[in-house]
């Protein structure tokens, strides 16, 4: 069974504190910890607070990590232990808060699916 932990935080992107859209998930299966984390809605400050990318056209991002194992109270994205999914993961429109949250919920059911099944990540 996998423990999902909704947290109020971004789990990745070095300028998420530019981002009005943050969701950050915690799967937990054995001793398995995985971080999923959409970042989105980025304000450009330097171009009178206009949208801007936060990646080659995309307004919002799903990214996936393994948790750092140093870390053993917040349990942290290590964003060097990427893990890749089938499931969409970016999308191009500003203002898709509705379809970044699908996205989102999207991976979490991809990965835990795939934790229940034992497939390795």
């Amino acid at each position: 069974m996998v423990k999902r932990t909704e947290r109020g935080w971004p789990g990745h992107f070095c300028l998420a504190d530019r981002c009005l859209f943050r969701r950050n998930t915690l799967l937990e299966c054995g001793d398995i910890k995985i971080v999923v984390s959409t970042v989105g809605l980025m304000k450009d400050p330097h171009d009178g607070g206009q949208w801007a990318e936060i990646g080659y056209k995309r307004h919002y991002e799903t990214m996936a990590f393994h948790a750092s194992t140093s870390d053993t109270r917040y349990h942290d994205a290590d964003v060097t232990r990427q893990i890749y999914f089938e499931s969409p993961w970016a999308i191009s429109e500003v203002d898709a808060d509705d379809q970044a949250n699908i996205m989102h919920e999207m991976v979490v059911e991809e990965i835990t699916d795939k934790l229940e099944r034992g497939v390795p990540l």
